[in-house]
């Protein structure tokens, strides 16, 4: 599919039609049955950070980095609930050295046993500016200390024009893309998204999922929506049926991406279960703890396993890294 033919679709194709396009070609590739999700904890290693995303509250709290021992408590908390892995995730923070990340990620690796996703594309630039390597020797350390995937955010809507809305301050499209195709290269597999709903239009959805599809090595994608939490930046509500057109686009659209995944965590179990048919094949993931957005999501295994079965499909728990 074209850029052309996407941008006509989304403008002039209903939902439905696109939704039952979607779900035939899920099913072409994953089968009638399947739908996956996990089990990770989230860590917030710390909440400082010198991007400052206009749309972003996380920010605002007390400053705080968790030490190593309050890493480990979390970590085993996390165990006794279930977790299969840990996300791992903070802000770009430069009073943290890469020694901190390196012991972090042994602790929770070699020592604890999980697998760990951790540093958006901002956070593995900034990272290697700031420990002054190149980013291939820093993904190396990383990923010997126990890194075993990354995560695709900090795109939100990579246009230029969105850009100087969203986060001037964070990653171009070029560099945000640069890093994900370095970390492909190191063997370290991820995910990519999209997040709608500020004064981004039609052209600007199109043009992110292209960057998408350019990089390549993407093992899912996740369509997201923005959540009011700032009073400085322009958001919009999003209809149901926008988002679940955005879900099947998705699909029809990145021929090179297996996995679709609808964030039962941000988007509620109603929409969750619509865009089941409509081209996505995973919940995501049952989220043990967040601190960066209101869950509206399932809580527990036994309620992600309750919740696929009620949309008609056979629960498969998978690995963070499918």
């Amino acid at each position: 599919m074209t850029k052309t033919q996407a941008l006509k679709l989304w403008k002039n194709a209903s939902w439905t039609e696109l939704a039952k396009e979607a779900h035939d070609m899920r099913i072409q590739i994953h089968g009638k049955k399947n739908v996956s999700y996990t089990v990770f904890r989230i860590i917030n290693y710390t909440n400082i950070c010198k991007i400052a995303c206009s749309f972003c509250s996380f920010k605002n709290t007390k400053p705080y980095t968790l030490s190593l021992k309050e890493i480990r408590k979390e970590a085993l908390k996390a165990k006794k609930q279930g977790a299969s892995a840990i996300f791992f995730q903070g802000g770009v923070n430069p009073g943290i050295s890469l020694d901190y990340y390196l012991s972090a990620l042994e602790l929770l690796n070699k020592e604890l046993g999980f697998p760990v996703r951790a540093f958006s594309p901002v956070e593995l630039f900034h990272m290697a500016k700031g420990s002054k390597i190149s980013l291939p020797r820093l993904l190396q350390k990383l990923k010997a200390a126990g890194l075993s995937s990354v995560p695709g955010a900090g795109a939100e809507i990579m246009t230029a024009k969105m850009r100087r809305i969203l986060a001037p301050r964070k990653l171009s499209a070029k560099q945000w893309c640069g890093v994900m195709r370095e970390c492909h290269n190191q063997g370290l597999k991820s995910s990519a998204n999209i997040v709608i709903g500020s004064t981004e239009g039609p052209e600007d959805i199109i043009e992110h999922l292209n960057y998408i599809r350019e990089t390549g090595g993407f093992q899912s994608f996740i369509p997201w929506v923005f959540q009011p939490q700032t009073s400085n930046f322009p958001i919009r509500h999003v209809p149901g049926v926008e988002y679940i057109k955005l879900v099947a686009l998705c699909r029809l659209f990145f021929h090179n991406i297996p996995n679709i995944e609808v964030s039962v965590l941000g988007m509620g179990k109603a929409l969750g279960e619509l865009a089941l048919y409509a081209g996505a094949n995973d919940i995501s993931s049952v989220v043990l703890e967040e601190r960066v957005m209101r869950s509206q999501g399932v809580s527990s295994v036994s309620e992600a396993e309750e919740f696929i079965r009620g949309a008609g499909f056979n629960p498969v728990r998978r690995g963070i890294n499918y």
